[in-house]
């Protein structure tokens, strides 16, 4: 091997061991230390130098966690012992009662010591490595025999590849949970209902459904955690107790559980479940109750299980937050893309504190597949404490003569047939023209977050489409006093108030702009990400496909869509219009990623000197990152004056509160 190639095998071996400890760091730790900026560059220059170099590639590479051909279907294989599940208590009595049977066995009276944690809502599933390697990842199945998900379980970044030992053991097997957190489970639902795919009803299903795809990329796109919790075949562990064995898992590299308590007797694991039931809404993850276990193992083998259950553990549920209510009519809406979504209206109810009355039901294919009627009684509860769902129908209460629902053919805004794209699960009305993906387009458009006309609200918008007075976007910058004094309700005062946000909102930055526009699959992510790319909307007009989809977070997919909406002559017009009528698209700000908040997440709460809209553009622009909640990614809660519940949560999670003065004396921090 030559001088160069010895210092490229030694550079690779360097990138690898600071991608894996930035991937422990992030995914494991929740402590970020350097910014996504800095961690891609680090990953392009391995991939670099494995793609010019094949033989550098080892199997264990960062680079390597997707790999091959989709799966005809999954493999199945045994488990060296069995997956047993846990039985299921839902009171703090039913932990009195499972200390009482814990001790009668033992015929011990004395204090018990047990080791209690969150029972993660997820999919369980089962690491196997050998001499250290990530050898086989399997689903429990029926306990015996699971299903091997192992390429799909690789693309998991908080699994390690290569368990950290100088010695590993021969054969080290770990039990746990996969899971989605719930951000992460909000942005994947707004994802999919923008491409038109199925959404998912909780957290829980999303991780399911992302480890049983067919195809790896899927599921890399997907953004699954995991907690490891535990022990199935070990060879050589010194760990005695439950406790020894989640250190042994942290220093192995493995994700272990961020709440844990070894508790002594019954009482302090009562104390435990009230205590965790009381915070579950401000944890990141959804959890539905805690798992108690006797510390000790040589006690667990003592113990031993009856039939399929230990007798050394016990699952201690949270009484679900659910409730019933009447589903008074099913409404369809009509998206700004013509997505087609039905909505349950339902007579009012309180579920977790907060009162409920629609829900959606996302497509026709969810409605058929639980049954729900016009006027069922049905079951209700928040998915990932957040979005209200249709859980069931109750049968018996099911008037006689209810009829199944189904979505019309035709739009219930102009009546024009409907459409279903094949490999999308919803129905689009293709009508340009359609009053409703109008009125719709024009909320979007004068939205806080895109061209933000903060005196246009929705009512205001439909009452501009109802009397003609906009037809298209260039429309709003038309407007007259005379013409708003001719509406209902509008005054001079309130005419001049409108006039006013309009002429204020003439100069959006390139990325609002962009985001305002509507085109499919363009959020607020990739808006900002075309604009940083291109930086003149003329030059993002003149993109080809192959510019588009070479950049990082646009897949082939949405260039396609998003090159075909940039050759489109009428958007090309309306972008013309808009700039003839005043609108002057500012060019973004070159953003530092090694900024005085490199490597840092905010979280913005309260009433602040400036508007948030700019104080988040200040974070990014300084290498900072914006988090919508309050998570253990987060770095620092930013408080100004009346700040909310988030305080509450950023206490609970020990996460630095700062006002506006601390908050500028980062960004002059050097």
């Amino acid at each position: 091997m030559t001088s160069a190639s010895k210092n490229l095998a030694a550079r690779a071996a360097e990138l690898r061991k600071l991608i894996e400890g930035h991937d422990y760091r992030y995914y494991v730790l929740d402590q970020p230390s350097i910014s996504d900026f800095e961690y891609d560059k680090l990953f392009a220059e391995l991939q670099k130098i494995e793609l010019e170099h094949p033989k550098l590639v080892t199997a264990t590479s960062p680079t390597q966690r997707v790999s091959g051909k989709a799966l005809d279907s999954f493999q199945k294989a045994a488990h060296r012992t069995p997956m047993i599940s846990l039985q299921n208590s839902y009171s703090p009595e039913d932990i009195m009662a499972f200390d009482e049977r814990v001790k009668k066995f033992l015929k011990d009276d004395s204090e018990v010591e047990y080791f209690c944690e969150p029972k993660f809502d997820g999919l369980a599933m089962e690491l196997i490595y050998e001499n250290g390697l990530l050898a086989r990842a399997l689903t429990r199945g029926d306990g015996d025999v699971g299903e091997d998900v192992t390429n799909n379980v690789k693309t998991i970044r908080a699994v390690p590849l290569l368990l950290a030992a100088k010695k590993p053991p021969a054969i080290f097997e770990v039990r746990g949970e996969v899971i989605m957190f719930k951000d992460d489970f909000r942005e994947l639902n707004e994802h999919q209902q923008e491409e038109g795919l199925q959404t998912f009803a909780n957290p829980r299903n999303a991780a399911a459904g992302s480890v049983r795809q067919l195809d790896s990329n899927i599921t890399a796109s997907r953004p699954l955690r995991m907690f490891c919790y535990a022990p199935g075949v070990v060879d050589d562990s010194q760990a005695q107790t439950q406790l020894e064995f989640a250190q042994q898992l942290k220093d192995l590299g493995l994700p272990t559980s961020p709440i844990s308590k070894v508790c002594k007797g019954a009482d302090a694991a009562v104390a435990f479940y009230r205590d965790i039931e009381n915070k579950r809404h401000t944890l990141p993850f959804d959890i539905d109750g805690v798992v108690i276990k006797v510390n000790s193992f040589e006690l667990q083998k003592a113990l031993g299980a009856i039939a399929r259950s230990p007798r050394w553990a016990s699952a201690a549920k949270f009484q679900p937050e659910q409730a019933q209510t009447t589903i008074e009519k099913i409404v369809v809406q009509v998206g700004r893309t013509g997505a087609l979504t039905p909505v349950a209206v339902m007579t009012p109810v309180r579920v977790g504190g907060v009162s409920i009355s629609h829900a959606t039901l996302h497509n026709q294919d969810e409605i058929n597949r639980k049954d729900v009627r016009e006027h069922d009684t049905v079951i209700v509860q928040r998915a990932g404490d957040v979005i209200p769902e249709v859980v069931s129908v109750v049968l018996d209460k099911r008037p006689r003569d209810s009829k199944p629902f189904v979505i019309p053919n035709k739009c219930p805004a102009c009546s024009n047939k409907t459409e279903q794209i094949a490999g999308e699960v919803v129905q689009r009305c293709t009508n340009v023209l359609c009053p409703a993906i109008l009125k719709e387009s024009l909320k979007h458009f004068v939205g806080r977050r895109a061209m933000n006309l903060d005196k246009v609200g929705d009512k205001l918008v439909e009452q501009f489409v109802d009397a003609s007075l906009v037809t298209r976007f260039s429309d709003f910058y038309k407007i007259t006093q005379p013409q708003l004094l001719e509406l209902d309700r509008q005054g001079e005062k309130s005419a001049d108030n409108i006039l006013k946000s309009i002429e204020q909102s003439r100069r959006p930055t390139l990325a609002r702009f962009i985001y305002a526009l509507g085109m499919r699959f363009v959020g607020e992510q990739t808006a900002k990400i075309l604009a940083r790319q291109f930086r003149t909307i003329e030059a993002l007009l003149e993109a080809s496909e192959p510019d588009l989809i070479a950049l990082d977070g646009v897949g082939e997919k949405v260039a396609h869509s998003l090159f075909q909406s940039l050759k489109s002559g009428p958007l090309k017009k309306e972008i013309e219009r808009l700039q003839k009528c005043g609108v002057e698209i500012q060019a973004p700000e070159k953003m530092n990623p090694n900024g005085p908040l490199a490597g840092r997440s905010f979280v913005i709460t309260g009433t602040l000197p400036m508007g948030r809209d700019e104080v988040k553009d200040l974070i990014e622009k300084n290498g900072g990152k914006c988090l919508a909640s309050v998570t253990k990614n987060a770095h620092f809660v930013l408080a100004g004056e009346a700040a909310g519940s988030k305080l509450d949560k950023a206490r609970d999670l020990n996460i630095k509160i700062i006002d506006w003065a601390e908050f500028n004396r980062l960004l002059t921090d050097t």
